[in-house]
């Protein structure tokens, strides 16, 4: 099956709570769109990793990989006041890197499984959903 036409990444196995989305550009077109798109939503983008960057710099090679964090301190404050220990999860990420067949996608944490995971109620459920959001909408553009 082509990459183009796959729901979940090359060479990954299934893992409970994460959201996969294809991105129809690189990864670093992928990271720039992310954060403009992170941005329109009210949220600020407060770090990017450059994971294979990194290992590069260190000798060693790994797949193209960044890691975005990025947050709204008015939702991410009353759930970390409900849920202290959410802060571990917190400030909220999205995974821009390629797969095993150079396809390029974007993972992020399901807000339900968050939610779950801290014993928190729809309301909160409802503030963790823009990684799944944002990701959404880049996957959604023509190229």
């Amino acid at each position: 099956m082509a990459a183009e036409t796959k729901d979940r990444p090359a060479g990954v196995r299934a893992t409970a709570g994460v959201v996969h989305k294809r991105s129809p550009v690189s990864v670093a077109e992928t990271v720039l769109t992310l954060s403009a798109a992170i941005r329109a939503a009210g949220a600020i983008v407060l770090f990017v990793v450059d994971h294979s960057g990194e290992a590069e710099r260190v000798g060693s090679k790994l797949r193209d990989t960044k890691l975005l964090g990025f947050g709204n301190p008015s939702e991410g404050t009353p759930i970390m006041e409900a849920s202290p220990v959410a802060a571990l999860d917190l400030p909220l990420k999205i995974l821009v890197w390629a797969d095993d067949d150079d396809a390029v996608w974007m993972s992020c944490a399901d807000p339900d499984w968050l939610a779950e995971r801290h014993g928190l109620d729809d309301e909160f459920a409802a503030a963790l959903s823009t990684p799944v959001q944002v990701i959404t909408q880049v996957a959604s553009m023509v190229r």
